[in-house]
C-alpha cells in the first residue's frame, strides 16, 4: 500500500521562489511506486491550493483552476478539504505523513509545524520548538553560547531601536568589531535581506536593508573564513555528513550567488583535514541536539582562515533541496541517493510520530 504524502510548499516569505525551486526536486524524486502524491501550494498571500499544475501555476502566479484546500486542527483527522462556495468543505486525500518544503518564516519557524501538531500528522523535519528556535537567529545564538558552542560576536536592535536611535544602534555596532559587519533579519533565510557593510554608510543602509523583513536584526562581527556546511540527518541519534566548502566569487554567499547566477563553486566534500571534519562533525551534531531537532539539518560553519576556528553561523531546519542545494548532495557523496534520502526522511517523520504517541494527554490527579 502507498504512503500518501501531501508536500507543501510556497508560502508567505520572502523564499517563498526558494521553497518552489526546492519542491519541484522532492516531486521529481518521490517515488511514484512509493507513495500516492499530494502537492499542496501556499500562496504569498498566505492561500492554499491544490491541484493538477499547482507548482507551475505558483511560480506563474496564477490560481486558475486550482482546488482551495486546507488542513483542519482536529486530532486524528488526516483529511485535506476542499474549500466549496459557502465555506462548505468536502474530502479531497487522506494524508499518512506531510513534508513541509517551507522555506522562511511561516513554515519554518514551527507555525506549520504547530497545525501539524494539532492535527496529529507525522511530518518531515523539526517540531515547533526546533524549527523557531532554528529560526531565529538572535536566540539561536544566545543558545550557541549557552552550550559553549563558538560563533561569532552579534549584537540584536529592534526596529524600534532603530527607529528611536539609530545611532545608538550603529555606535553599538560598531564597537563590536572593526568593520566589515554583516546586518541580518533575525527571522529569515537563503541570504534573504543580508548585507555585507564596509562603512558606517553601508551600515545604515544594511540596517535599514534588514529592517524590511524583520522586527528583529541581527548585527553581526565579519570574519575572514572560509564557508563550511554539514549536513545533519536523524532524530535522537543523529549523524553528520563530511563537511562541504561553499566559495562564493563574490565577498559573501548572497541570495544572487547560492540560485540565480551560477558563480559560487560547491566542493564536496570539502578540503580540510579529518581532524577538522570530525570536529564540525561533531559540533553539528551538538548544535542539532541543542535545539532539539528533529530529522534533518543543515549546520553553517565559518571556519577563520588563519586560525581555523570554527564558528556556527547558524542552522537550517528545512535545508535548501533544490537540484544544487548542498543538503542532498552532500548525502549523495556519502553513498545516500536523493530517492533514498527522502525515503529516510520520511521513516524518521513516523519514527518521531510514534514517539510523540506514546505521551499520555491526560491527567485525573
Amino acid at each position: 500500500m502507498k504512503i500518501r504524502i501531501g508536500v507543501i510548499f510556497g508560502g508567505c516569505s520572502g523564499e517563498h521562489n526558494v521553497s518552489l525551486m526546492s519542491a519541484s526536486s522532492i516531486l521529481q524524486h518521490l517515488s511514484p511506486e512509493k507513495y500516492e502524491i499530494t502537492p499542496i501550494g501556499i500562496t504569498r498571500e498566505g492561500k492554499w491550493y491544490s491541484g493538477s499544475g499547482v507548482l507551475e501555476k505558483l511560480k506563474a502566479r496564477r490560481t486558475d483552476g486550482l482546488t482551495p484546500v486546507c488542513l483542519l486542527p482536529e486530532p486524528g483527522n488526516h483529511t485535506l478539504y476542499q474549500i466549496e462556495s459557502g465555506q462548505h468543505f468536502s474530502p479531497l486525500a487522506e494524508l499518512d505523513v506531510i513534508f513541509p518544503v517551507l522555506h522562511g518564516t511561516l513554515g519554518e519557524d514551527g507555525t506549520i509545524q504547530g497545525l501539524l501538531e494539532m492535527n496529529g500528522l507525522a511530518y518531515v523535519g523539526a517540531g515547533v520548538l526546533g524549527s523557531a528556535l532554528g529560526m531565529d537567529k538572535a536566540v539561536f545564538k544566545d543558545i550557541m553560547r549557552a552550550y559553549d558552542i563558538p560563533v561569532a560576536k552579534y549584537i540584536i536592535a529592534t526596529r524600534k531601536q532603530v527607529e528611536n536611535d539609530l545611532d545608538g544602534v550603529i555606535a553599538r555596532a560598531e564597537s563590536l568589531a572593526p568593520y566589515p559587519l554583516f546586518t541580518k533579519p533575525a527571522n529569515l533565510g537563503s541570504s534573504v535581506g543580508i548585507s555585507r557593510c564596509a562603512n558606517r554608510s553601508d551600515l545604515h543602509e544594511g540596517i535599514l536593508n534588514a529592517m524590511r523583513y524583520d522586527r528583529k536584526i541581527l548585527i553581526e562581527q565579519g570574519i575572514n573564513a572560509r564557508e563550511l556546511e554539514v549536513a545533519v540527518l536523524g532524530n535522537d541519534q543523529p549523524t553528520a555528513s563530511f563537511p562541504a566548502e561553499i566559495s562564493p566569487r563574490d565577498s559573501f554567499y548572497s541570495y544572487q550567488a547560492k540560485y540565480m547566477d551560477g558563480s559560487t563553486a560547491v566542493y564536496i566534500p570539502a578540503d580540510v583535514d579529518d581532524k577538522k571534519a570530525a570536529e564540525a562533525r561533531e559540533i553539528a551534531i551538538r548544535v542539532f541536539k541543542a535545539i532539539d531537532c528533529w530529522g534533518l539539518g543543515r549546520v553553517d560553519f565559518l571556519m577563520e582562515r588563519t586560525t581555523g576556528e570554527l564558528y556556527v553561523s547558524e542552522i537550517n531546519t528545512i535545508p535548501g533541496f533544490t537540484h544544487i542545494s548542498v543538503y542532498p548532495k552532500a548525502w549523495e557523496h556519502a553513498n545516500l541517493t536523493y530517492p533514498q534520502l527522502l525515503d529516510r526522511l520520511v521513516d524518521l517523520a513516523f519514527e518521531m510520530k510514534a514517539e510523540k504517541d506514546k505521551i499520555i494527554h491526560e491527567y485525573d490527579g
